[in-house]
């Protein structure tokens, strides 16, 4: 009935909540489960979208320099945050792969805007089994939910999870 499960993750709280419904329903039916993060290319702030100062993020990241007292502050390059977020969407996979132990894994990780990417990999999938953040009123408003878009977009059937329910 479900071969294939997508499991999108972010690793945060309410990613990881919808962790042990994605092994019970692997084990349940001998699926694989495909474990996708996604680097969002949409938000300039993080150095992964189009940022109008091309090299340069607003934030300052500290470093010390010659074992002195003082901080110096430098800019982190789009490059750069680039480079550590697609690092931490690599390790999410990983850890999750290796907390689905026996389970069959398949990981991914992919940039673009997260519903179109998870959708695209849904086309190939029997469910989507995603965790939600579980926000609610002006937040939902603001930020926007990817697992209500994958719910009212997906061809297939989707499982969310709120973080407090784990």
């Amino acid at each position: 009935m479900y071969d294939d499960i997508l499991y999108p993750t972010d690793g945060s709280p309410g990613a990881m909540a919808a962790l042990e419904h994605v092994r019970d329903l692997a084990e349940q039916y001998d699926a694989t489960v495909h474990v996708l993060s996604v680097l969002d290319t949409t938000q300039p702030a993080l150095g992964l979208g189009d940022d109008p100062d091309k090299g340069q993020t607003p934030g300052m990241v500290g470093h010390q320099e010659g074992g002195g007292e003082g901080m110096i502050g430098h800019r982190e390059t789009a490059e750069d945050m680039h480079e550590h977020e697609r690092e931490r969407a690599e390790a999410i996979v990983e850890e999750v792969t290796s907390q689905l132990g026996s389970v069959d894994t398949r990981a991914v990780v992919q940039e673009g805007a997260p519903h179109e990417v998870i959708l695209d990999h849904a086309e190939d999938a029997d469910m989507i089994v995603m965790g939600t953040h579980g926000y609610s009123g002006i937040e939902r408003y603001l930020l926007g939910s990817i697992a209500e878009k994958v719910v009212r977009m997906a061809d297939v059937p989707v499982v969310t999870v709120r973080a407090d329910e784990a």
